[in-house]
């Protein structure tokens, strides 16, 4: 776990700006949810997974089903990361690196893009 909480929010957002359906910058509400998340000593592993997996269900679903509109905030991610804390997984590397294979990661967009 990170020491210091800008090496933490950077990692965390530059993982979210690589999801797809994710807008290419964080609210002041989102930035405040990341300082939370490192307050409760939330494992980058975990946001991560919680990201991929969250991500994974969105891409999943049935063909005719009606589609999801974008992502509009990082707190879209905060039941997927209770779920993990509540049922933490026995190969969450293994996991994680399988979820990863499931989804198209895009480029991060350029500098100045982790606030509005």
């Amino acid at each position: 776990m990170p020491n210091d909480l800008e090496i933490y929010r950077q990692a965390l957002v530059d993982l979210y700006l690589h999801l797809p359906d994710t807008p290419r910058r964080l609210s002041r509400y989102d930035l405040r949810l990341v300082r939370q998340l490192w307050e409760r000593q939330i494992p980058l592993a975990t946001v991560e997974t919680a990201f991929l997996l969250a991500s994974v269900r969105r891409l999943g679903r049935r063909p005719d089903a009606l589609p999801l509109g974008p992502i509009r905030s990082l707190h879209y991610f905060v039941p997927v990361i209770e779920e993990l804390l509540q049922t933490p997984l026995r190969h969450m590397d293994t996991y994680r690196a399988y979820l990863r294979g499931k989804v198209a990661l895009r480029p991060a967009s350029g500098p100045g893009s982790a606030t509005d």
